[in-house]
């Protein structure tokens, strides 16, 4: 069985998890959340935070464990776990991005978000700039829309509860990897096709433009870890085990 490492994306913590570590461990598997910096429990100041430090504290948790891992990244994760793959490639079993984005080398999310192919901004926005401009934050009238349509009353005010604002600077922050460190390691996508933040569409050009050993279609919204938590397990335990 396997070791799976979750790393969560803008605004979440490693509570968005809660509903899917059971349902690995109930298939066999062990699995850790953590809390990026800024994110979650953690207080690091937003003034601070650098890709880098998430890229450490990732490492460092893939460290304490006893075997390479299945290192999954949501969303904005993404560009979490391969930044992480190139920094630590032979502690990582398999990376697998659920609905998330893979950067090229030399690529930042900004640089991804502004490709001709990625669809323009429609209806209402989910997303806040801070006066400072360093962060953005969830406008509780367009959040549902966009991340938990599929997902209970009370599911959506849990997470409401507990969303961060999201350090903005790591979005620019370029990532380089390398045909020898990041190359090297196995990739998966997780395709949610009734997403409406991160459109099939865009899930379909980041697994296109990164060729991954294998694709797997759930048809959840951005949040499957919260509304099908039990199927979203089972398709990573058949990835783990593939």
């Amino acid at each position: 069985m396997a070791t799976f490492v979750l790393v969560h994306g803008s605004f979440h913590g490693a509570w968005c998890w809660s509903k899917l570590i059971p349902e690995l461990e109930a298939l066999g598997h062990r699995a850790v959340a953590l809390d990026l910096p800024a994110m979650g429990d953690d207080r690091t100041p937003i003034a601070d935070i650098t890709l880098e430090m998430g890229v450490d504290r990732v490492a460092e948790i893939i460290g304490e464990q006893d075997e390479p891992v299945v290192l999954v990244g949501h969303s904005f994760g993404g560009a979490t776990i391969t930044a992480t793959g190139e920094q630590v490639p032979e502690k990582i079993k398999l990376l697998v991005y659920l609905t998330s984005f893979i950067p090229l080398d030399g690529e930042s999310i900004v640089d991804i978000m502004s490709l001709p192919s990625w669809p323009p901004e429609t209806g209402v926005s989910a997303f806040v700039r801070s006066a400072d401009g360093l962060s953005v934050s969830v406008a509780p009238e367009g959040v549902r829309a966009r991340f938990y349509h599929d997902c209970s009353d009370d599911d959506v005010a849990y997470c409401m509860e507990r969303l961060r604002p999201q350090p903005f600077g790591v979005r620019d922050t370029t990532i380089h990897t390398s045909p020898e460190r990041f190359g090297r390691i196995p990739r998966a996508y997780i395709h949610c096709t009734d997403d409406r933040s991160f459109v099939p569409s865009v899930q379909r050009l980041m697994f296109e433009r990164s060729p991954c050993r294998e694709v797997v279609s759930l048809p959840t919204s951005h949040s499957p870890f919260i509304s099908a938590p039990a199927e979203l397990a089972t398709a990573l335990s058949g990835l783990a085990e593939g």
